[in-house]
């Protein structure tokens, strides 16, 4: 498979802060998902969305993360979806149940405003929340063991 280039825009403002994690180097990481649909482009030419990742056991009982963002494949989306036509489809899209990880996706972004297109892209129906600015700052425990 070739490469592919995918440009992402988030909200740092709906990051949750309690998912930061520190390593022994003193880095911070959060963890974060990317939802892409090559074949189905919103309205402002995203390909999908990006939320703050979940444990499994978090995914299990329901737990779901707020829209970030989105994300544009913008290098190699041509081959991308020319190696996805050369194998055989089953049944026509619209026909197919939708499947547990599109269901997921389709809940998240009905929960922050996103509706689906047409085409099976999502667009923006509303404003999001404003974040609070007194919000506390990050406190990380000292005694992290890694």
């Amino acid at each position: 498979m070739s490469k592919i280039g995918i440009s992402i825009k988030l909200d740092v403002k709906k990051l949750d802060k309690a998912r930061f994690f520190a390593a022994q180097s003193g880095a911070l990481y959060v963890d974060l998902t990317m939802f892409l649909d090559p074949d189905n482009e919103g309205q402002y030419g995203d390909h999908g969305f990006a939320t703050q990742s979940t444990s499994k056991e978090e995914r299990d009982s329901g737990v779901q993360m707020p829209i970030l963002g989105n994300g544009k494949i913008f290098y190699g989306l041509n081959e991308l979806k020319s190696s996805g036509q050369q194998a055989p489809k089953q049944q026509a899209p619209q026909q197919q149940a939708p499947s547990k990880f599109q269901q997921q996706a389709q809940q998240q972004a009905a929960q922050v405003g996103y509706v689906p297109q047409q085409t099976g892209g999502f667009s923006q129906q509303q404003q999001a929340p404003k974040v609070n600015p007194q919000e506390p700052s990050i406190d990380f425990d000292d005694e992290i063991p890694f």
